[in-house]
Protein backbone atom coordinates (compact mmCIF):
# COMPACT_ATOMS: atom_id res chain seq x y z
CA UNK A 1 0.00 0.00 0.00
CA UNK A 2 1.28 3.49 -0.91
CA UNK A 3 2.44 5.66 1.95
CA UNK A 4 0.62 8.82 2.97
CA UNK A 5 3.48 10.88 1.55
CA UNK A 6 3.21 9.16 -1.86
CA UNK A 7 -0.56 9.62 -1.95
CA UNK A 8 -0.26 13.30 -1.01
CA UNK A 9 2.41 13.87 -3.66
CA UNK A 10 0.35 12.19 -6.37
CA UNK A 11 -2.77 14.10 -5.36
CA UNK A 12 -0.88 17.40 -5.61
CA UNK A 13 0.43 16.46 -9.05
CA UNK A 14 -3.07 15.63 -10.32
CA UNK A 15 -4.46 18.86 -8.88
CA UNK A 16 -1.82 20.83 -10.79
CA UNK A 17 -2.71 18.97 -13.99
CA UNK A 18 -6.39 19.61 -13.38
CA UNK A 19 -5.76 23.35 -13.14
CA UNK A 20 -4.03 23.22 -16.55
CA UNK A 21 -6.80 21.19 -18.22
CA UNK A 22 -9.46 23.47 -16.76
CA UNK A 23 -7.66 26.54 -18.09
CA UNK A 24 -7.22 24.93 -21.52
CA UNK A 25 -10.91 24.06 -21.59
CA UNK A 26 -11.84 27.70 -20.92
CA UNK A 27 -9.47 28.95 -23.61
CA UNK A 28 -10.82 26.42 -26.13
CA UNK A 29 -14.40 27.39 -25.27
CA UNK A 30 -13.69 31.05 -26.04
CA UNK A 31 -11.87 30.17 -29.28
CA UNK A 32 -14.64 27.78 -30.26
CA UNK A 33 -17.30 30.47 -30.05
CA UNK A 34 -15.37 32.67 -32.46
CA UNK A 35 -14.44 29.81 -34.81
CA UNK A 36 -17.98 28.41 -34.74
CA UNK A 37 -19.47 31.77 -35.67
CA UNK A 38 -16.95 32.09 -38.50
CA UNK A 39 -17.70 28.59 -39.78
CA UNK A 40 -21.47 29.04 -39.64
CA UNK A 41 -21.20 32.43 -41.35
CA UNK A 42 -19.08 30.97 -44.15
CA UNK A 43 -20.83 27.62 -44.69
CA UNK A 44 -23.73 29.02 -46.70
CA UNK A 45 -21.42 30.64 -49.27
CA UNK A 46 -19.18 27.60 -49.75
CA UNK A 47 -22.09 25.19 -49.95
CA UNK A 48 -23.71 27.43 -52.54
CA UNK A 49 -20.45 27.60 -54.50
CA UNK A 50 -20.16 23.80 -54.48
CA UNK A 51 -23.79 23.29 -55.54
CA UNK A 52 -23.64 26.00 -58.21
CA UNK A 53 -20.50 24.66 -59.89
CA UNK A 54 -21.86 21.11 -59.84
CA UNK A 55 -25.16 22.36 -61.26
CA UNK A 56 -23.34 24.18 -64.06
CA UNK A 57 -21.25 21.14 -64.95
CA UNK A 58 -24.25 18.82 -64.78
CA UNK A 59 -25.92 20.90 -67.49
CA UNK A 60 -22.82 21.07 -69.66
CA UNK A 61 -22.24 18.78 -72.62
CA UNK A 62 -18.95 17.83 -74.27
CA UNK A 63 -16.65 20.29 -72.53
CA UNK A 64 -12.93 19.69 -73.08
CA UNK A 65 -11.24 21.72 -70.34
CA UNK A 66 -8.01 20.93 -68.44
CA UNK A 67 -9.75 21.23 -65.06
CA UNK A 68 -12.25 18.55 -66.10
CA UNK A 69 -9.80 16.08 -67.64
CA UNK A 70 -7.62 13.38 -66.11
CA UNK A 71 -3.92 14.24 -66.26
CA UNK A 72 -1.23 11.82 -67.42
CA UNK A 73 0.59 12.27 -64.10
CA UNK A 74 0.00 9.57 -61.49
CA UNK A 75 0.86 11.95 -58.65
CA UNK A 76 -1.95 13.02 -56.34
CA UNK A 77 -1.76 16.07 -54.09
CA UNK A 78 -3.58 15.83 -50.76
CA UNK A 79 -4.13 18.91 -48.60
CA UNK A 80 -4.15 17.50 -45.06
CA UNK A 81 -5.66 19.85 -42.47
CA UNK A 82 -4.85 19.15 -38.82
CA UNK A 83 -3.66 21.32 -35.91
CA UNK A 84 -0.27 22.52 -34.74
CA UNK A 85 -0.98 21.38 -31.17
CA UNK A 86 -2.16 18.17 -29.56
CA UNK A 87 -4.47 17.51 -26.60
CA UNK A 88 -7.49 17.48 -28.90
CA UNK A 89 -8.68 13.91 -28.51
CA UNK A 90 -8.77 12.00 -31.80
CA UNK A 91 -8.99 15.13 -33.97
CA UNK A 92 -5.52 14.84 -35.54
CA UNK A 93 -5.26 11.05 -35.62
CA UNK A 94 -8.66 10.71 -37.33
CA UNK A 95 -7.52 12.81 -40.30
CA UNK A 96 -4.23 10.90 -40.57
CA UNK A 97 -6.13 7.58 -40.50
CA UNK A 98 -8.53 8.92 -43.14
CA UNK A 99 -5.64 9.57 -45.52
CA UNK A 100 -3.88 6.28 -44.74
CA UNK A 101 -7.10 4.27 -45.25
CA UNK A 102 -8.30 6.22 -48.30
CA UNK A 103 -7.16 3.60 -50.79
CA UNK A 104 -4.80 6.07 -52.49
CA UNK A 105 -1.34 4.64 -53.18
CA UNK A 106 1.21 6.00 -50.70
CA UNK A 107 3.93 6.19 -53.37
CA UNK A 108 1.80 8.52 -55.51
CA UNK A 109 0.77 10.94 -52.77
CA UNK A 110 2.25 14.40 -52.29
CA UNK A 111 1.15 15.74 -48.91
CA UNK A 112 0.53 19.47 -48.50
CA UNK A 113 0.40 19.64 -44.72
CA UNK A 114 -1.66 22.34 -43.00
CA UNK A 115 -0.89 21.53 -39.37
CA UNK A 116 2.22 20.03 -37.79
CA UNK A 117 0.47 17.09 -36.09
CA UNK A 118 -0.80 15.61 -39.33
CA UNK A 119 2.55 16.24 -40.98
CA UNK A 120 4.46 14.43 -38.22
CA UNK A 121 2.12 11.43 -38.18
CA UNK A 122 2.14 10.93 -41.95
CA UNK A 123 5.89 11.49 -42.13
CA UNK A 124 6.44 8.75 -39.53
CA UNK A 125 4.33 6.42 -41.67
CA UNK A 126 6.43 6.97 -44.78
CA UNK A 127 4.37 9.59 -46.64
CA UNK A 128 6.14 12.26 -48.66
CA UNK A 129 5.57 15.80 -47.36
CA UNK A 130 5.73 18.01 -50.44
CA UNK A 131 5.14 21.34 -48.68
CA UNK A 132 4.45 22.51 -45.13
CA UNK A 133 1.71 25.15 -44.79
CA UNK A 134 1.33 24.81 -41.02
CA UNK A 135 1.67 28.58 -40.51
CA UNK A 136 -1.87 29.14 -41.81
CA UNK A 137 -3.52 26.52 -39.58
CA UNK A 138 -4.16 28.76 -36.56
CA UNK A 139 -6.10 31.72 -37.98
CA UNK A 140 -6.64 31.12 -41.71
CA UNK A 141 -7.62 33.90 -44.09
CA UNK A 142 -9.06 33.64 -47.60
CA UNK A 143 -5.77 35.03 -48.94
CA UNK A 144 -4.00 31.97 -47.45
CA UNK A 145 -6.38 29.65 -49.28
CA UNK A 146 -5.78 31.57 -52.52
CA UNK A 147 -2.00 31.19 -52.20
CA UNK A 148 -2.23 27.45 -51.58
CA UNK A 149 -4.82 27.07 -54.34
CA UNK A 150 -2.62 29.02 -56.78
CA UNK A 151 0.34 26.70 -56.16
CA UNK A 152 -1.73 23.55 -56.66
CA UNK A 153 -3.60 24.85 -59.71
CA UNK A 154 -0.33 25.78 -61.39
CA UNK A 155 1.15 22.33 -60.75
CA UNK A 156 -2.03 20.73 -62.01
CA UNK A 157 -1.96 22.86 -65.17
CA UNK A 158 1.73 21.99 -65.71
CA UNK A 159 0.96 18.28 -65.44
CA UNK A 160 3.07 17.75 -62.31
CA UNK A 161 0.07 16.36 -60.41
CA UNK A 162 -2.93 14.54 -61.79
CA UNK A 163 -5.45 14.90 -58.96
CA UNK A 164 -6.00 17.19 -55.97
CA UNK A 165 -7.75 16.07 -52.76
CA UNK A 166 -8.71 17.85 -49.57
CA UNK A 167 -8.72 16.07 -46.18
CA UNK A 168 -10.34 18.12 -43.43
CA UNK A 169 -12.75 17.83 -40.49
CA UNK A 170 -16.29 18.91 -41.26
CA UNK A 171 -17.83 20.90 -38.42
CA UNK A 172 -21.41 19.82 -37.70
CA UNK A 173 -21.86 21.13 -34.18
CA UNK A 174 -19.92 21.54 -30.95
CA UNK A 175 -19.73 17.80 -30.25
CA UNK A 176 -19.91 16.36 -33.77
CA UNK A 177 -17.00 16.58 -36.23
CA UNK A 178 -16.62 14.40 -39.32
CA UNK A 179 -13.26 13.62 -41.02
CA UNK A 180 -13.88 14.16 -44.73
CA UNK A 181 -11.91 13.54 -47.94
CA UNK A 182 -13.10 15.26 -51.13
CA UNK A 183 -11.69 15.48 -54.64
CA UNK A 184 -11.05 19.03 -55.86
CA UNK A 185 -9.53 18.41 -59.30
CA UNK A 186 -10.24 17.27 -61.88
CA UNK A 187 -13.77 18.39 -61.19
CA UNK A 188 -16.06 15.40 -61.51
CA UNK A 189 -19.07 16.17 -63.68
CA UNK A 190 -22.18 14.79 -61.93
CA UNK A 191 -23.91 11.95 -63.73
CA UNK A 192 -27.17 12.67 -65.44
CA UNK A 193 -30.24 11.94 -63.33
CA UNK A 194 -32.35 9.30 -65.10
CA UNK A 195 -35.54 10.89 -63.83
CA UNK A 196 -34.72 14.03 -65.83
CA UNK A 197 -34.09 12.37 -69.21
CA UNK A 198 -37.17 13.95 -70.70
CA UNK A 199 -35.86 17.48 -70.09
CA UNK A 200 -35.39 19.22 -73.44
CA UNK A 201 -31.92 20.03 -74.72
CA UNK A 202 -32.68 23.75 -74.48
CA UNK A 203 -33.29 23.36 -70.75
CA UNK A 204 -30.47 20.93 -70.11
CA UNK A 205 -27.52 22.58 -71.82
CA UNK A 206 -25.68 25.42 -70.13
CA UNK A 207 -24.66 28.32 -72.37
CA UNK A 208 -21.54 30.29 -71.45
CA UNK A 209 -20.89 33.99 -71.91
CA UNK A 210 -17.97 34.58 -72.48
CA UNK A 211 -16.74 31.32 -74.01
CA UNK A 212 -16.85 28.20 -71.84
CA UNK A 213 -13.06 27.90 -71.46
CA UNK A 214 -12.69 31.52 -70.36
CA UNK A 215 -15.61 31.22 -67.95
CA UNK A 216 -14.29 28.02 -66.38
CA UNK A 217 -10.82 29.56 -66.06
CA UNK A 218 -12.44 32.06 -63.69
CA UNK A 219 -15.00 29.80 -62.00
CA UNK A 220 -12.93 26.70 -61.19
CA UNK A 221 -10.07 28.50 -59.35
CA UNK A 222 -12.66 30.35 -57.22
CA UNK A 223 -14.36 27.03 -56.60
CA UNK A 224 -11.09 25.36 -55.49
CA UNK A 225 -10.01 28.31 -53.33
CA UNK A 226 -13.44 28.49 -51.70
CA UNK A 227 -13.41 24.80 -50.77
CA UNK A 228 -9.88 25.10 -49.36
CA UNK A 229 -10.87 28.09 -47.24
CA UNK A 230 -14.10 26.40 -46.16
CA UNK A 231 -12.05 23.38 -45.06
CA UNK A 232 -9.66 25.61 -43.11
CA UNK A 233 -12.48 27.41 -41.30
CA UNK A 234 -14.35 24.22 -40.41
CA UNK A 235 -11.13 22.50 -39.29
CA UNK A 236 -10.32 25.31 -36.85
CA UNK A 237 -13.84 25.11 -35.37
CA UNK A 238 -13.61 21.31 -35.15
CA UNK A 239 -10.17 21.47 -33.51
CA UNK A 240 -11.35 23.79 -30.74
CA UNK A 241 -14.52 21.75 -30.23
CA UNK A 242 -12.48 18.55 -29.94
CA UNK A 243 -9.98 20.16 -27.57
CA UNK A 244 -12.76 21.57 -25.37
CA UNK A 245 -14.32 18.10 -25.09
CA UNK A 246 -10.95 16.46 -24.40
CA UNK A 247 -10.04 18.97 -21.68
CA UNK A 248 -13.50 18.70 -20.12
CA UNK A 249 -13.13 14.93 -19.98
CA UNK A 250 -9.60 15.23 -18.56
CA UNK A 251 -10.78 17.67 -15.88
CA UNK A 252 -13.61 15.32 -14.87
CA UNK A 253 -11.24 12.35 -14.73
CA UNK A 254 -8.82 14.34 -12.59
CA UNK A 255 -11.67 15.21 -10.21
CA UNK A 256 -12.51 11.51 -9.83
CA UNK A 257 -8.87 10.59 -9.23
CA UNK A 258 -8.50 13.32 -6.61
CA UNK A 259 -11.59 12.00 -4.84
CA UNK A 260 -10.19 8.44 -4.83
CA UNK A 261 -6.81 9.62 -3.57
CA UNK A 262 -8.43 11.72 -0.84
CA UNK A 263 -10.32 8.63 0.31
CA UNK A 264 -7.12 6.54 0.29
CA UNK A 265 -5.23 9.27 2.17
CA UNK A 266 -7.94 9.47 4.85
CA UNK A 267 -7.95 5.68 5.24
CA UNK A 268 -4.15 5.59 5.48
CA UNK A 269 -4.22 8.43 8.03
CA UNK A 270 -6.91 6.68 10.04
CA UNK A 271 -4.90 3.46 9.95
CA UNK A 272 -1.78 5.29 11.11
CA UNK A 273 -3.64 6.92 14.03
CA UNK A 274 -5.18 3.60 15.02
CA UNK A 275 -1.75 1.94 14.94
CA UNK A 276 -0.24 4.68 17.12
CA UNK A 277 -3.08 4.36 19.66
CA UNK A 278 -2.63 0.59 19.72
CA UNK A 279 1.10 0.98 20.35
CA UNK A 280 0.48 3.52 23.16
CA UNK A 281 -2.06 1.26 24.85
CA UNK A 282 0.24 -1.76 24.49
CA UNK A 283 3.14 0.22 25.97
CA UNK A 284 0.99 1.43 28.90
CA UNK A 285 -0.15 -2.10 29.64
CA UNK A 286 3.45 -3.35 29.52
CA UNK A 287 4.58 -0.73 32.08
CA UNK A 288 1.74 -1.49 34.44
Amino acid sequence: MASMRDIKRRKGSIQSTQQITKAMKLVSTVKLQRAKANAERSQAYFQSMFQTVNSILAKTRGLDHPYLQESESSKKAVIVMTSNRGLAGGYNSNIAKLVMNSGLEKEDLLIYAVGRKGKETLQRNGYHIEEDWSDIAEEPAYADAMQLGKVLLQKFADGEIGEIYLAYTKFKNTVSHEPTLIKLLPVEVPEENHEEKEVSEAEAIMNFEPEDEEALNMIIPKYVNSLIYGGLVESVASENGARMQAMDSATSNAEEMIGDLTLKYNRARQGSITQELTEIIAGAEAIS
